[in-house]
């Protein structure tokens, strides 16, 4: 595990945007955080690192918005409207997940994750942790074992 402080969105979107450069094909990132830590601006600078040209905003209605400008697919799914692992298949988001063609960044994992009381982490995803101590602090814990 490995932990980076943040103290601006500015520097969010900076830790977003090295790992957009690294990242390669296939890596799904699986971001975790309360309403407003940070979740989006992370992956705002996961685009910017990718290359990816068009505005980035969040999916929660779409539940998917595709960026296609940059050197891979970015595919950024936001769960928070789904409440099940049932209502995440009937929205066909599924192969998203588990097969990407390009980067696949979820919002919400754990409406995926959880059932019945427990939490199942897919193997061969990033997990990102973002806390929010303050108003204008952001702790961000990542596990990088899956990419």
């Amino acid at each position: 595990m490995a932990t980076f402080i943040s103290h601006s969105p500015e520097e969010t979107a900076a830790l977003g945007e090295s790992w957009g450069r690294a990242l390669t094909a296939g890596s799904v990132l699986a971001l975790q955080g309360d309403l407003g830590a940070g979740k989006t601006e992370l992956v705002k600078g996961i685009a910017r690192g990718l290359g990816v040209k068009e505005r980035v905003h969040s999916p929660t209605f779409a539940l998917l918005n595709l960026y296609t400008s940059g050197r891979l697919t970015l595919h950024h799914l936001d769960l928070y409207r789904l409440s099940s692992r049932e209502e995440v298949v009937g929205a066909g988001l599924e192969e998203t997940m588990f097969q990407p063609r390009g980067i696949t960044v979820i919002e919400w994992p754990e409406r995926w994750c959880e059932r019945a009381g427990e939490s199942v982490r897919p193997m061969g995803w990033r997990w990102v942790s973002i806390l929010s101590p303050n108003e204008t602090v952001r702790e961000i814990v990542y596990d990088d074992s899956g990419t």
